[in-house]
């Protein structure tokens, strides 16, 4: 691989920024609760902060493609702190889903931004295996994050996670500004002809099957990251139990990724993504009939590597199946694909859980991400 100084860069740069974010992850739900907030309204909140990342993501793609990479995500890194900070002075569900929607702004800008900037970095030929170790940064960080959450909300409280979870944010920031390569060309064209364009890219069949499969999928893990901490609680989880179950979860994600990213270089890169397709609905369907801390463990670890196989796959697909000027607009469709399937998940099943239970309510998830992969073999 060539350029292996500024690719380790963003590793570094991904993890760091991940850890930080996800330090909130376990804690948001019961800091919500604290406020009196309703199942629903949890999924309200982190509908917020999906919905606005969804939506933003591919306006942000274009101007990745327009301006470059690392402005754009050094100010969505300062707008993921500030939605953290701010979230320490709510006192209400309501403020916490006007704090959330900040959050979903610096995704959209911060997500696509550095996925783009791994795939300019390195040749074509190695983007599977870049991936395969971009994200194995990013999911090191996200297992650790939530665990880390945990333990914080026990020992410090639960606004005190989101106060530190900031303060890191905003140094990481700094640091980008001063270390992060550029990435990309700049491209001069004008807005109105990138946008035409734009309609072009999605007659790409590669980019649309990828999207569909990433729309199904995405559904069932916002409602594993939503409900779970819920779940678990009603089990008799404290919050540091709950931390080592999304820490499962994650830990599959990091010992799966690089051997993933080798695989996706050699063969069927659809299959990969099926594999993983059917591991993810197979894990969510027994965790809403398990009540043991040891069975939603392996439960966790088996959705990590479905979704390993997933996106690994998925992100190859993608970034070698686009043009080059037209990656950083890709990369913010498929961004847009995750929030928005993340934030059906949250939204429509917070809404159905108050009526159906947690049980049926991870099995219907289970079977969307089924259905997404009985369509991509007759895409295929």
């Amino acid at each position: 691989m060539h350029n292996l100084a500024p690719f380790f860069i963003l590793c570094g740069f991904g993890f760091a920024a991940f850890f930080s974010s996800y330090l909130r992850i376990p804690v948001l739900p019961l800091f919500a609760a604290s406020l009196g907030a309703t199942p629903a309204q949890v999924g309200l909140i982190n509908g917020a902060f999906m919905v606005t990342a969804g939506l933003l993501s591919i306006p942000a793609g274009l101007l990745l493609d327009r301006f470059g990479r690392k402005l754009p995500v050094i100010a969505g890194l300062l707008a993921i702190a500030s939605s953290s900070l701010l979230i320490t002075q709510c006192r209400t569900p309501g403020e916490m889903v006007a704090s959330y929607l900040l959050f979903g702004v610096g995704m959209a800008a911060f997500a696509p931004g550095m996925m783009a900037l791994v795939a300019d970095t390195v040749p074509s030929n190695r983007i599977g295996q870049a991936y395969g170790w971009y994200t194995t940064a990013v999911y090191l960080a996200m297992t650790l994050g939530p665990a880390a959450g945990g333990y914080l909300a026990r020992s410090a409280g639960l606004r005190q996670v989101f106060l530190i979870s900031g303060g890191l944010l905003v140094v990481i920031a700094i640091f980008a500004l001063m270390a992060l390569p550029s990435g990309g060309a700049r491209h001069k064209t004008e807005i109105h002809v990138m946008l035409a364009s734009s309609v072009e890219l999605l007659k790409n069949a590669t980019l649309t099957s990828c999207l569909l499969a990433t729309v199904g999928s995405c559904i069932g893990f916002g409602v594993f990251l939503t409900f779970t901490p819920l779940f678990a609680s009603k089990c008799g989880l404290d919050p540091a139990k709950v931390g080592l179950v999304f820490a499962a979860q994650a830990f599959s994600n990091v010992v799966s990724r690089v051997p993933i990213g080798i695989l996706a270089n050699r063969v069927d890169r659809y299959r990969i993504v099926a594999a993983g397709l059917i591991c993810m609905a197979a894990a969510l369907t027994a965790l809403g009939q398990v009540t043991q801390l040891s069975a939603m463990v392996v439960c966790a670890l088996l959705l990590g590597l479905g979704m390993a196989l997933t996106y690994t796959a998925i992100g190859a697909l993608i970034a070698d199946g686009v043009p080059p000027r037209q990656r950083g607009l890709a990369m913010g469709m498929y961004n847009s694909c995750i929030y928005l399937g993340m934030m059906t998940g949250s939204t429509a099943m917070g809404v159905a859980l108050q009526r159906i239970g947690y049980p049926l309510g991870f099995t219907l998830a289970g079977g969307v991400a089924l259905l997404a992969s009985l369509y991509l073999f007759r895409q295929k």
